[in-house]
């Protein structure tokens, strides 16, 4: 299983961010996939996830502002980030169930 997430970089507070994920190794048509952060000091915080019939679950704080979608042609899931805060500076994660991605970092600031 391999997970290659990509996308990350700094963006201006009310900014917008899409973070991709690249799944290889396991058959990514059928599997749920998530994503997850990670901010400095902090515990892992999930961010939602989209199930292989394509059904979306997100986060209270997220409900809104975040969207999961995914091309199963190209065993790619996509995270679209608008309204981004400071505060959600992290790293942001790709899984799949235990299994997670290198992450890629989002810098949240003017």
């Amino acid at each position: 299983v391999q997970l290659v997430e990509s996308g990350g970089g700094l963006v201006q507070p009310g900014g917008s961010l899409r973070l991709s994920c690249a799944a290889s190794g396991f058959t990514f048509s059928t599997s749920t996939m998530t994503w997850a952060r990670q901010a400095p000091g902090k515990a892992l915080e999930w961010v939602g996830g989209i199930r292989s019939d394509g059904t979306t679950y997100y986060s209270d704080s997220m409900k809104g502002r975040f969207t999961i979608s995914r091309d199963n042609a190209k065993n790619t899931v996509y995270l679209q980030m608008n309204s981004l805060k400071p505060e959600e500076t992290a790293v942001y994660y790709c899984t799949r169930g235990l299994v997670r991605g290198q992450g890629t970092q989002v810098t949240v600031s003017s």
